[in-house]
């Protein structure tokens, strides 16, 4: 999956699960059936959309540019269940200790970003270490064209593309219209 992939459709299921919780919280009357809006109420947005794509952030300089002779893989170890339990792990520290939940909104936009990448079928990656301290290679040249031969040709690529563009489009359009894009990009509240 690419980036407005793992962006909007992490963006929209977030949204979608707060809804339940509306009513443990004070809303105004014009803002009760804003999806967003609700969401932003439990978390920074911007640290689950950056979560979304840690892995491919951490992963893909390390695996295809700066190591790519030893792993010729942009999934590695941000891809793996070891490093999203180690996030997971200290943001449940760092939320108990201090109250701080930054980093498990970051652990839950990894969480998405790994499920959206179906990393179970690649079980070397996902269970790594415990099936082995190597990662599978790809050969990786011509990616450019590559990504969007996948684009044209692989239904769950553009399908997933299109919806999470169009989710990203109608955040967009949400905060433009509400004028709440200094807001969101200062503090991450809308």
């Amino acid at each position: 999956m690419l980036l407005f992939g793992h962006i909007g459709i992490t963006l929209g299921a977030a949204a979608l699960a707060a809804r339940p919780f509306k009513k443990r919280i004070y809303l105004e009357p014009a803002e009760k059936t804003t999806w967003f809006f609700l969401l932003s109420r439990y978390m920074d947005i911007r640290l689950l959309i950056i979560g979304s794509m840690l892995p491919d952030i951490i992963d893909k300089p390390v695996g295809q540019l700066i190591f790519r002779g030893t792993f010729s893989n942009g999934r590695i170890f941000a891809h793996t269940l070891f490093f999203l339990l180690l996030i997971t792990a200290g943001g449940y520290f760092l939320y108990r200790r201090c109250g701080k939940s930054w980093m498990l909104i970051l652990a839950a936009g990894t969480l998405a970003h790994v499920a959206l990448d179906m990393m179970w079928k690649i079980p070397a990656t996902l269970f790594w270490p415990l099936l082995g301290f190597h990662f599978p290679q790809y050969e990786i040249y011509n990616w450019v064209n590559n990504i969007l031969e996948s684009l044209m040709s692989n239904p769950y690529l553009y399908v997933s593309e299109a919806a999470g563009l169009v989710i990203f489009l109608w955040f967009s359009i949400w905060l433009a219209y509400r004028k709440k894009i200094r807001s969101f990009i200062s503090r991450g509240k809308v």
